[in-house]
């Protein structure tokens, strides 16, 4: 396999392991909602995965808010660890990604 079929497939399976593509049904608006929840409802809240469900509008319940942070601390431990690559959508999209995109300043 050559190294662009490679990397084009580790792109594709660090899109299929974020949250949002999983069963779950998260939506682009819901994952930035609970962004902004887990900033307002730090680890030391009382009932906060209760109080994030609500911040969510009840569009989930508590234990699917917490499942899905765990979901997400989980899948960041991929990324750091470099099993999964850190994905280059910015690059792709503008058609920048020659290969040297780490090497690029905005």
């Amino acid at each position: 396999m050559s190294s662009a079929a490679g990397s084009k497939q580790q792109q594709q399976q660090a899109v299929t392991m974020m949250p949002s593509s999983r069963g779950g049904g998260w939506t682009q608006r819901q994952n930035k909602q609970f962004e902004c929840a887990l900033a307002v409802y730090d680890q030391e809240t009382p009932d906060r995965w209760h109080n994030i469900a609500r911040y969510m509008g009840g569009s989930k319940s508590a234990d699917e808010v917490r499942r899905h942070f765990e979901q997400l601390v989980e899948d960041v431990a991929h990324i750091e660890s470099g099993r999964v690559p850190f994905p280059r959508y910015l690059y792709a999209a503008a058609g920048l990604d020659d290969g040297r995109s780490r090497y690029l300043k905005f």
